[in-house]
């Protein structure tokens, strides 16, 4: 069993989903939907009474070409939808966010887990971590948050996602974050092409295998809609495929915008591989 925050959760055989919550003004999928800060804690709120185990509260977006944002302003973004959650449930709370000072106010705050897209790149950021006892996702990307990257190129895309994860995750360590509290994120489509996502989505048990639980955030994302060639609202199925076989691969946490549908292949998930039982069973019986 490992707990974070007020739950505990068996990995072995039980895959916890994640919402995505965005209070940014011009969000890749959510355009803006949560970005006023009822509208964000509303769909908390509905998400946790949706079946969500987590909720993940991010105030600026990882693509370079969206608003850039002071430090005060990202804390002013998030805190007061952590504390709004927080104050109502015990559902698990990460903040998604690289910088140290917001994560140390979003954990003072109430979050539980830092979501860094940066891959504790920030040196203040393994110290914040440590320091709270937070668990921290470590997460892969070439250039980090705000840093455009034009045509990235890899020789193994798997093996060097899994050597920068390793790294990074040692330097956690040395940093004083304990190793039972730490995640990993392969970053599909952060600083990669459609190509290298599906070969990431293919071959993620080599990315599960390094030890720690392995986040698989591919929710709308474009190589979904690239392979399938359907815009941002048609990938609802595209992404239920590809987190079932995320899943499969090795994946116990799911990053999701659509999470009543996102529940609903977990759980099913969960009962064809023998780790839940059915809620109802009366067919033929």
């Amino acid at each position: 069993m490992r707990r974070i925050g007020h739950r505990e959760f068996d990995f072995s055989r039980q895959v916890a989903v994640m919402a995505i919550i965005n209070r940014t003004p011009n969000s890749m999928h959510d355009r803006g939907r949560t970005y006023e800060l009822d509208l964000a804690v509303r769909a908390a709120r509905r998400a946790v009474a949706d079946g969500a185990d987590w909720v993940d509260i991010g105030g600026l977006a990882f693509r370079a070409d969206q608003d850039d944002l002071s430090v005060a302003a990202e804390i002013d973004r998030v805190a007061p939808v952590i504390e709004a959650v927080r104050a109502a449930s015990d559902v698990v709370i990460s903040v998604d966010t690289h910088r140290a000072e917001v994560a140390r106010a979003a954990l003072a705050a109430g979050a539980d887990v830092v979501n860094d897209t940066n891959g504790i790149r920030e040196a203040a950021m393994a110290k914040a971590v440590a320091e709270a006892g937070a668990a921290v996702v470590v997460t892969h990307s070439i250039g980090g948050p705000r840093t455009e990257v034009s045509r990235p190129t890899y020789t193994d895309v798997v093996s060097e996602v899994a050597h920068f994860l390793r790294e990074r995750v040692r330097h956690a360590i040395d940093a004083g974050v304990a190793p039972d509290r730490i995640i990993i994120d392969p970053g599909h489509d952060l600083n990669k092409n459609t190509y290298h996502s599906l070969e990431l989505t293919r071959r993620l048990s080599e990315i599960a295998a390094i030890g720690h639980p392995t986040l698989a955030a591919v929710s709308n994302k474009d190589f979904i809609g690239e392979t399938l060639d359907v815009p941002q609202n048609g990938r609802v199925e595209g992404t239920i495929v590809a987190n079932v076989v995320c899943v499969l691969q090795g994946a116990r946490i799911l990053r999701v915008h659509d999470v009543p549908q996102a529940v609903a292949a977990v759980r099913m998930t969960e009962a064809i591989l023998g780790w839940r039982a059915p809620v109802s069973p009366r067919h033929n019986l």
